[in-house]
Formats: structure tokens, C-alpha cells, sequence
């Protein structure tokens, strides 16, 4: 039986019919009588009941539960943080703050630069400030500064805050003694956006799927995926006895295009793998070592033959473009007793062409065929299949007629 949540006017309507059945007798049109005015004021509150009763059945189950607070008899709650830290995901992942090394021109060697000395990013906007005080003891010097404040009102937090080695970052006022441009030398933290809602939702779906298993493959997973800016970790069982391999993805967002980390995130991940959340380190096993390594991307290039008979051929041709490419991007490497749902560890002819198949058709088109290759080979690929920390891209979508 489905639940729906009747209407005002229904509930209204249903009223009046039970007091006309009650008092035999007809209720007057007239808007303001008193019994229409008594069931329109009861239908208010039966609806509100109804759906306040609907929105806390909806908080039973994961999948649709709020992450937004509530105020239930004066206690503030979010369902679905509270399913997080009852199965032990915790909170979502907090956005971090970047923090970088800069390499300071020292124009006279004498004096400090003072802790929280201000720096901007002019191309991002970002402001910066520096952690420590710096002596000016040196032609070049360098000081540690961590992401403060942008544009849009933050505190610099998430990937806006990231920068290039080599990016310019200048001092917000003039500084005595030293230059006002200064260069990024390295990346100590890498900036990462907060956890978006769906993905710490998923993310306590699976953790009711897979339970800490006293160090088993699962728990490298899940050790390494609470680390902001990491996307997918893809635990191995090491060549040499005791070892456990571990590739991490980072997001696309935090490492564009592709997702492969830096050695900040490296650490952070091997960081979260052997402490706690308290700092204590009671997590990998003593018998185990492990190594942690950014997975690789395998590029392709994929042809598309004789498409015709379509609209706009160009609006075709970019929507085909961007559903390969997410399709690439998508193929993951398989561990058995792991990985959840359909494989998808292997690239086809076939599961290609589908996708191509599904926007070309959907334009009342046709098309001839596809094929794909390495980007190191010429050789025609059918099928491919991925290996250990290994995921595609594509480097090259192209049209042919």
C-alpha cells in the first residue's frame, strides 16, 4: 500500500462528511460556519502531523535520511550524522586548508618576518598566512604559510587554496628587507574540499556493507578513504610476505584531470593508515608494512566511424566526447571480495559502442563503429582489462567519417 499524504482540502472534505453523518444533517455553505471553520483549522494540523510522522520515517534508513540539523524536544540531531557515528564513519570529511612552502627573496639579511605576516595568490584571490616566524638570514629563506581567506568569505579552505610549484604568492603589504613577489617551492598540505553529502552518504552505506575486519584488505580501505582529497584506495596483498600495497585515487577536483595525488596526500593516507583518530597507533597490524603509491592512468585513444543523420552533428559529437571520457574515468581495477557492484575492470569494443550507441540513437542517428588503442600502441584493442592501482582515461576521442 502506498503512503501519500492527503491534502487539506481532503481531510477537510472528509471531515465535514463525518460531522454531516454524525449530526444527520447538512453543514451550511457559508465559508465562516462554525463547523467549516473547525475542519479546515483540524485538516491544518492533521496534514502537519501527517507529514512531520512521513519525514521521521524517513530517517530510519540511510538512504533517505537528513543531513541537515533538527531540533527534536530542545535536542539538535542530524540523522544522518548520528547512522555515521553509530557504525563508526564519524562525521563528513572536513574541508582542509593548504599548506605551502615558499621560497622568500631577501633583499637585506637582517631581522624576522613575523608569524601571521599576511600573502595573496593574485590569480586565485586566496590569502595566505605565514606559520611561524622566518629569519632573514639568508638570499632566499623559506616559510611555511597555510590557506586563511578567499573571495567568497571562507577561510581559504578546500582546493581553491592549492598552488603550483612555482605559482606567485605576494606579500599583502610591503614588507621591509624582502621582495614582495615570492615563489611556491612544495606542497606540504594538499587543499581539499568538505565531504559532499551524497558521498559521506555512500560512504556509511558501505560501511553497514563492509565491517572492520581486523586487518583485512577492507580496513586499509577504509582507513585510507578518511582522508580528505582521497577519491578510491585500492588495497593489494604485497609480492613479499607481511607487505599490503595501497594505491590511493585522489579526487579530480583536488588533482585535476586525473586524480593523481602528490606525496602530501601519499603521507596523509599512510598517516591515517597507522594512527587513529585520537593519534594513537592502533590500527595496522604490527606484522604488516605498507606501501602507499598513487594509482597510474593508462590513456586511450578512440576513434569514432561514420556517424550520420543527426541534428546538429557537433552537439553530438561533444556530448559522445564527454560520455567516453566519464566512462574511462570510471573503469576501476577489481579486488575480489571488495569492490561492490558490476566489474568494471575490463574495456570493450562493445561497452564502448554502447555508449556511443545510447546519445547517437537519441539523435535519430547511426554510426559505423569504434575501436580503441593504447596511447603507446598503434595495435587495435578489443578488450583490456585493468591491473593492480591502474585506471584509464581518454586521451583522444576522434571522429572519422
Amino acid at each position: 500500500m502506498a503512503l501519500v499524504t492527503p491534502t487539506v482540502a481532503q481531510i477537510n472534505n472528509n471531515i465535514i462528511a463525518q460531522l454531516e453523518a454524525t449530526l444527520n444533517q447538512t453543514i451550511p455553505l457559508v465559508p465562516k460556519a462554525f463547523n467549516r471553520v473547525l475542519a479546515k483549522t483540524l485538516a491544518a494540523v492533521f496534514v502537519l502531523l501527517w507529514k512531520y510522522s512521513g519525514f521521521i520515517f524517513l530517517q530510519i534508513f540511510v538512504k533517505t535520511a537528513t543531513i541537515e540539523d533538527v531540533t527534536i524536544n530542545g535536542r539538535i540531531v542530524s540523522p544522518l550524522k548520528e547512522w555515521g557515528r553509530l557504525i563508526g564513519v564519524g562525521d563528513p570529511i572536513a574541508a582542509v586548508q593548504a599548506q605551502l612552502t615558499i621560497d622568500i627573496t631577501v633583499e637585506t639579511q637582517t631581522g624576522s618576518l613575523a608569524s601571521g605576516t599576511q600573502l595573496v595568490n593574485s590569480a586565485t584571490g586566496v590569502t595566505y598566512l605565514l606559520v611561524g616566524s622566518v629569519d632573514l638570514d639568508a638570499a632566499v629563506v623559506q616559510g611555511l604559510v597555510r590557506a586563511a581567506g578567499d573571495q567568497g568569505g571562507g577561510n581559504g579552505a578546500g582546493t581553491i587554496g592549492n598552488a603550483s610549484v612555482g605559482d606567485l604568492v605576494s606579500f599583502a603589504n610591503p614588507i621591509a628587507n624582502v621582495a614582495k613577489d615570492t615563489a611556491v617551492a612544495a606542497t606540504v598540505v594538499t587543499g581539499a574540499d568538505a565531504e559532499d553529502t551524497e558521498v559521506y552518504r555512500q560512504r556509511v552505506i558501505d560501511r553497514f556493507k563492509q565491517r572492520p575486519q581486523g586487518g583485512a584488505l577492507l580496513d586499509y580501505e577504509i582507513w585510507g578513504e578518511e582522508v580528505a582529497g582521497v577519491e578510491k584506495i585500492f588495497p593489494y596483498t604485497g609480492d613479499e610476505a607481511g607487505e599490503i600495497d595501497v594505491f590511493a585515487e585522489g579526487t579530480t577536483a583536488g588533482f585535476p584531470p586525473d586524480g593523481i595525488p602528490d606525496q602530501a596526500l601519499l603521507d596523509a593516507v599512510a598517516a591515517s593508515i597507522e594512527l587513529d583518530d585520537e593519534g594513537l597507533a592502533s590500527r595496522r597490524p604490527a606484522g604488516s608494512f605498507v606501501n602507499v603509491a598513487a594509482i597510474t592512468r593508462t590513456g586511450f585513444n578512440i576513434t569514432v566511424f561514420g556517424i550520420v543523420n543527426v541534428d546538429n552533428l557537433a552537439d553530438v559529437q561533444v556530448l559522445v566526447t564527454s560520455a567516453l571520457e566519464e566512462f574511462m574515468l570510471d573503469r576501476a581495477p577489481f579486488i575480489s571480495g571488495l569492490t561492490l557492484g558490476p566489474r568494471t575492470d575490463t574495456i570493450t569494443n562493445a561497452g564502448l559502442s554502447g555508449v556511443v550507441e545510447d546519445i547517437v540513437s537519441a539523435a535519430n542517428g547511426t554510426f559505423d563503429g569504434i575501436n580503441f588503442t593504447l596511447d603507446t600502441s598503434g595495435s587495435l584493442l578489443f578488450t583490456y582489462s585493468l591491473g593492480r592501482g591502474e585506471k584509464a582515461k581518454a586521451s583522444n576521442v576522434i571522429f572519422s567519417t
